[in-house]
């Protein structure tokens, strides 16, 4: 195996491309994927364009110039946008109907980095839809013709302040920001990322249009992909220290941490407590049922949970008369099925928020900003406004390190069809899904390690803890 095809073997991944930098990913690999990429869509979809962006990750810039050079190469105009959040190049992607390339590694740290690909329109791509024809076309390409610079590629000024205004004009319309007329005050920590460029934008002047009436109080909002800070992992709660303690420092009344890409947001109330992605997804999913309804007339509105968001979730989509369709984990799959079902929205655990007004892409500024307006629309707290979706106890994710995960999971789905949990109905829709009355539990397999992944969830804790002690023996035994 060369070495082209080692590095693109061990950094596609089953919805982006991800590696260590200068083992897994460097110039030629970039450069490869670049032009592999607009083959593929010139190819598959008759794209002659490919938008690109990068987050602040100090090689991001070189790649990023990398991948534009592999894209006119290949006979194709790259447009460059300079540095991004993800979800503004998904948004650049459906704006100009182009496929799109993002240099970004999202939360990893500091000595990675990564890709992530979108077909135009911002169409998800997953390893069966188009990253392993990328892969096998990316190990045909010659070596690049020369060095990238150190210096940030050129991009295109014009393009990129229409991106940026378009963009906040988008947020702002979708969510009526501007005319809210309670005083909030939100503390926004942006760890160093790419949030830190959104915030003035969406929030102030930075795009050009007026500044909005919320008082933002912005932490680490300087672009440093060294994160000085922490890491932009808000999944870690150490990570949330410090934006929970200045929610309460500066009497907030809400809470928000971005990660490295801004394509995710996750919320901490009042008190400086974390709130679940699945609760903010019920409160976000009643918005977007009420919205379709009142501006297209949609009788029942379908929106999409991946199935280890908690009961409440479905519950929520039901009661305000809308369809919940159940999907599995993972972006690009979701945002297939987001066309397939013309789904208004869509939530996973992971506080991945998408949105169909949004070219059926994930957003976590525009999943901040229908907070913030339901806060606006109401006197109360937001641990108030969110306590009639959490009442259920989840597990979180455990992680296991097992030699077979497969023979794992058949431990598992031997074990409901012999009673060992109970009444209950099993699926296989990504991993093992055991439905009981009152609780579920899910097993699945990581994508890229030898890890299966816990998820379980019951009406009280007591219940949750032996659910997981009886899982985990099977899956660890």
């Amino acid at each position: 195996m060369t070495t082209r095809a080692a590095q693109l073997s061990r950094a596609v991944k089953a919805y982006d491309i991800r590696g260590r930098i200068g083992i897994d990913l460097d110039d030629d690999v970039v450069f490869a994927i670049g032009w592999a990429t607009a083959h593929v869509m010139h190819r598959e979809h008759g794209s002659s364009r490919v938008v690109i962006g990068c987050d602040m990750r100090p090689d991001s810039p070189r790649f990023a110039q990398m991948l534009a050079a592999g894209v006119e190469a290949a006979g194709s105009e790259a447009t460059r946008l300079g540095m991004t959040s993800t979800d503004q190049l998904y948004f650049a992607s459906g704006h100009w109907n182009a496929p799109g390339l993002m240099v970004t590694a999202s939360h990893n740290p500091a000595d990675w980095n990564g890709i992530k690909i979108c077909g135009p329109a911002a169409a998800g791509i997953s390893r069966e839809s188009g990253l392993d024809a990328i892969r096998l076309l990316a190990l045909e390409v010659p070596e690049h013709p020369g060095e990238a610079t150190e210096q940030t590629p050129a991009a295109s000024g014009e393009a990129a302040n229409e991106l940026a205004a378009a963009f906040a004009r988008r947020i702002r319309s979708l969510t009526g920001i501007e005319a809210i007329d309670r005083p909030l005050r939100i503390v926004a920590d942006c760890g160093n990322g790419m949030a830190g460029k959104l915030l003035p934008e969406v929030f102030g002047t930075g795009a050009g249009l007026a500044a909005t009436p919320i008082d933002v109080i912005g932490l680490y909002t300087e672009l440093d992909g060294t994160f000085p800070n922490h890491e932009a992992n808000p999944l870690d709660p150490a990570n949330l220290r410090d934006v929970q303690a200045a929610v309460v420092g500066h009497d907030a009344d809400l809470g928000l941490a971005f990660d490295g890409d801004a394509d995710r947001c996750f919320f901490i109330d009042e008190h400086g407590e974390a709130v679940s992605a699945s609760a903010i997804g019920a409160l976000v999913a009643v918005r977007e049922i009420n919205r379709a309804r009142a501006q297209r007339g949609e009788e029942i509105p379908v929106v999409l949970h991946n199935l280890i968001t908690s009961r409440a979730v479905p519950e929520a989509i039901s009661a305000a008369g809308g369809q919940a369709v159940r999907t599995p984990v993972g972006h690009s799959r979701i945002k297939q099925l987001m066309r397939q079902y013309d789904a208004v929205f869509a939530c996973e655990h992971s506080a991945h928020y998408y949105f169909r007004d949004f070219y059926g892409a994930d957003s976590g500024i525009l999943a901040a900003c229908h907070v913030i307006a339901a806060l606006a629309e109401t006197a109360q707290p937001l641990s108030a406004l969110v306590a009639e979706w959490i009442p259920y106890v989840a597990s979180g994710e455990i992680n296991s390190v097992v030699d077979d995960p497969e023979a794992a999971l058949a431990r598992i789905r031997q074990a409901a069809f012999e009673g060992v949990f109970g009444e209950c109905q099993v699926d296989d829709l990504d991993g093992v899904m055991i439905e009981m009355p009152e609780a579920w539990c899910n097993v699945r397999p990581s994508n890229t390690e030898p890890l299966v992944r816990l998820n379980c969830e019951t009406p009280v804790q007591e219940r949750t803890d032996e659910l997981v002690s009886t899982a985990l023996e099977l899956i660890r035994r």
